[in-house]
């Protein structure tokens, strides 16, 4: 498998990026009341994902560094699927969309858990 050249390349951050634009289109049909809470807020966490990654993939000569970041960005898909669940219970997205969505932050997750066990084959 070849070396990444750049973060763009990185499955994990593709992925990552899908899923928050799958999100902010999602969160579009949000009531109006839930803008400065939910829908920020589900919005921020998802879109911190793949700027984590992106950011952490800068730093991979530095392995703490890179681990770090990489552990931010799952922390972010986690609280992601949080909100993914607040949304789901509050009536705002329906229970199979709200499952595909936390299926694929499960998978970034997984992506992450390898890359932070193995930063070395990142540190090229």
């Amino acid at each position: 498998m070849p070396t990444p050249q750049g973060f763009r390349d990185l499955k994990v951050y593709q992925l990552a990026y899908r899923l928050a634009m799958e999100v902010f289109r999602e969160s579009k049909s949000f009531p109006r009341e839930e803008r400065y809470s939910l829908t920020d807020q589900i919005r921020r966490a998802s879109r911190s994902v793949a700027s984590n990654i992106a950011e952490g993939y800068r730093k991979k000569r530095y392995p703490k560094m890179f681990v770090s970041k990489m552990a931010d960005a799952d922390g972010e898909a986690t609280e992601t699927q949080v909100w993914l669940d607040f949304a789901r219970d509050c009536g705002y997205l329906a229970q199979q969309r709200q499952g595909e969505l936390t299926s694929g932050y499960e998978e970034v997750g997984r992506m992450l858990g390898s890359m932070i066990l193995k930063p070395e084959r990142f540190s090229g």
